[in-house]
């Protein structure tokens, strides 16, 4: 309405119009001082929020470390085995040629094998390479000798032929059990043992808290199995005797429920060994946030080179800032972390173990404080804000 229209009305209409421009004016005023207030407040909130869930991960990150000292310090009461040199190798090669009978003592020295019925020993022995044969030992036959055809080609038992020779090659014998990591991470001392790097971890590095494999954590599993503290049993072979099958995650970076959502998996079969097997070639995500096809595009290196990519992304991702997928950018991330990122650690594990609640842009355009802020409700559903707008179809 124009000011010339307004003064050809009588006095006491200006007048009205006037007081209720003024009233909807300071209406106005009042309202955008409230929407201030509100988002101030709300910034606010989300602060102490994530404060607050930055002391919780805090906690849970010491929880584990705990963890592994009590197990370490309360671990099972074993002697050191005597060094396998040149001349218990020399005999373990001729006890081989006595067959079966000398075969199985091999495998019973070593240490491998669940119980002392040497019968079932031999009777596994005459067997040989029987896919079908399924040893008492953390070794899975039908998976080695798929991955060792000229062990099948052989006609040797695979578990006496991997503590002959195998072992020392570098055989994988269970896809939980990376030989390779094993040894660069405690090559040192297993050195001093003259032991396949196997029996080493079932003698000994298991109950000194040693990681069997890049997706396996012992500080993470064992928060969730106490018993182990009181059992003493070995944290892998837990995991795959009943831990599996309860839903129990060896890695922070392996959701066993969101996984079994994508894979239709019976129900005892063990979703770490699907995904590591079967599932990564398929493009099946491990976690929400790690997606292993969009890993090998981005770095072709990884499957030229035959690596697995979430394996990859933990063994090498923390010192090359490496991205787990489209969502989180990896060097942007380590950048604003800084030194606050354990060494080595790859990005997203350390995100979702705190960094979360620190560093407010993990991924371009990404603003987490107003994230959380706008979602309160993530802490009480365990989530961070990357991981719930991801889950929930980025259509937040």
């Amino acid at each position: 309405m124009t000011a010339r229209a307004l003064n050809s009305w009588p006095q006491s209409i200006r007048d009205k119009v006037a007081t209720l421009a003024a009233r909807q004016d300071a209406l106005r005023a009042e309202t955008q001082t409230a929407q201030t207030r509100e988002a101030l407040t709300r910034v606010r909130l989300g602060e102490a929020l994530a404060a607050a869930l930055a002391a919780r991960a805090e906690a849970e990150t010491a929880a584990r470390a705990a963890a592994l000292v009590h197990y370490r310090a309360a671990g099972r009461a074993w002697i050191r085995p005597a060094r396998r040199n040149r001349l218990r190798r020399q005999a373990e090669r001729l006890l081989s040629r006595l067959g079966p009978a000398g075969q199985a003592r091999i495998i019973m020295a070593s240490g491998l094998w669940r119980g002392d019925d040497l019968g079932a020993v031999e009777a596994y022995v005459r067997r040989r390479a029987d896919p079908g044969a399924r040893p008492q030992a953390l070794f899975d036959q039908a998976w080695h000798l798929a991955r060792n055809p000229d062990i099948a080609a052989g006609g040797v038992s695979p578990l006496v032929h991997y503590l002959l020779a195998g072992g020392l090659e570098g055989r994988a014998p269970h896809p939980l059990f990376d030989p390779a990591y094993y040894v660069r991470r405690n090559g040192v001392e297993l050195g001093q043992t003259g032991l396949t790097a196997l029996e080493h971890y079932v003698r000994i590095g298991a109950a000194q808290g040693f990681d069997p494999h890049p997706l396996f954590r012992t500080d993470v599993y064992l928060v969730q199995a106490p018993e182990l503290f009181e059992t003493g049993e070995a944290p892998l072979g837990h995991y795959l005797r009943t831990g599996a099958a309860a839903g129990l995650s060896p890695h922070p970076l392996f959701d066993a429920a969101y996984y079994r959502s994508q894979a239709a998996l019976a129900e005892d079969a063990n979703p770490l060994v699907h995904y590591l097997t079967e599932g990564s070639s398929r493009g099946l995500k491990p976690h929400p946030l790690f997606d292993p096809a969009w890993y090998r595009a981005a770095y072709p290196q990884t499957a030229a080179e035959g690596h697995e990519p979430l394996s990859h992304f933990v063994v090498h991702g923390g010192d090359a800032a490496l991205s787990p997928g489209p969502w989180m950018d990896g060097g942007l991330y380590a950048a604003r972390r800084g030194d606050a990122r354990p060494a080595g650690l790859d990005p997203l594990s350390d995100y979702l173990a705190g960094g979360a609640w620190t560093v407010g842009e993990p991924s371009p355009g990404f603003q987490a404080a107003a994230y959380l802020a706008a979602h309160p409700e993530l802490a009480a559903e365990g989530l961070t804000p990357l991981e719930r707008w991801v889950r929930l179809g980025l259509s937040d």
